[in-house]
């Protein structure tokens, strides 16, 4: 495990956070050939994957909690102590993350539209930086629990609404599972379909909500 700190910040990268790029980084370069290539992508995922954490990590510390930061398998989170903060603080130190992660991605993206930068493995690292960026971003605010659109959707409705929050994520989770299976994202289609169960597991689970 690699472990530093940022900002004050424990932060934790476990091995198949590397792994996990580094197979899905073969895929956009058509294999393991461009073995450079595969660094940048896996370099720049993990910078856009740790300002999004970042974002999450340093409300949560405004907000006056301990927290560390876990990069793992296809992401990571931001620890805080349970039941610590009220419905807004909730929401905005989850809307944190993918704000803070857009942000990111579109200063780079009007970089590389304004500034005449030249075809390097410069300019493909920046390209992947932004689009990492944005589109973690955005897949994240999907309403489905427990990414960070389903977390927003929980706040809002408050924890006596939360079977709707799980309902939501089962109907939303299934139809872009579908969606990504129509066009071959069979990643994409194992993750909404554990993020389905998952929620169907919590409404059956012992504290039924």
């Amino acid at each position: 495990m690699f472990r530093f700190r940022l900002f004050g910040i424990p932060v934790t990268v476990l091995p198949w956070f590397w792994i996990t790029l580094a197979i899905i980084g073969s895929q956009t370069v058509h294999g393991f050939s461009d073995l450079f290539r595969i660094v940048l992508f896996v370099l720049a995922g993990f910078i856009s994957v740790l300002v999004h954490e970042l974002g999450h990590a340093l409300t949560i510390k405004k907000f006056g909690a301990p927290t560390e930061i876990v990069l793992q398998a296809f992401g990571g989170f931001a620890t805080y102590p349970p039941n610590r903060f009220n419905r807004l603080q909730d929401f905005l130190l989850t809307a944190a993350g993918p704000a803070i992660q857009i942000a990111l991605g579109l200063v780079i993206f009007l970089l590389i539209r304004t500034v005449d930068l030249p075809d390097s493995m410069g300019l493909y690292f920046l390209k992947v930086l932004s689009g990492i960026s944005l589109f973690w971003a955005f897949i994240n605010l999907v309403p489905v629990f427990p990414l960070d659109g389903g977390q927003l959707l929980n706040a809002m409705l408050g924890p006596k609404n939360k079977k709707i929050t799980h309902i939501t994520g089962i109907i939303v989770a299934i139809a872009l599972g579908l969606l990504a299976l129509k066009f071959g994202f069979i990643f994409a289609t194992f993750f909404m379909g554990y993020f389905a169960y998952l929620n169907f597991q919590i409404l059956q689970g012992p504290g039924r909500v």
